[in-house]
């Protein structure tokens, strides 16, 4: 395998890992729901994304062929979970969820 190819797949991997850890330090910091949701959502996708890319990258370079299949679970991530935060979000919104006085409302609210 080149040298370019293995940095490249390292720093998809470690690009991964960094963003997942993030985000599941948010997840587990953060001090009410609406918060929280914005760590698996924004940070974790990226950071499964990446490591999906590294792994398309690796079987790609390694084998001599793209797996259409990676790509497709990399895409299908990428459209839903931003739906499924949504969905969690206004469904938390329309039973009233309350906030901590931590976070701030919406400015359009006062």
């Amino acid at each position: 395998m080149q040298a370019f190819a293995e940095y490249l797949i390292a720093g998809l991997l470690l690009t991964g890992g960094a963003f997942t850890l993030i985000g599941a330090i948010g997840l587990a910091r953060l001090p009410d729901f609406f918060a929280r949701l914005h760590a698996p959502t924004k940070a974790t996708t990226l950071g499964v994304g990446a490591i999906m890319l590294g792994s398309v990258a690796y079987f790609t370079v390694s084998e001599g062929q793209v797996h259409v299949a990676e790509i497709l679970i990399t895409v299908f991530l990428f459209l839903t979970a931003p739906v499924s935060a949504n969905i969690l979000a206004k469904a938390a919104m329309h039973i009233g969820v309350a906030r901590t006085p931590e976070t701030h409302g919406n400015p359009w609210d006062q």
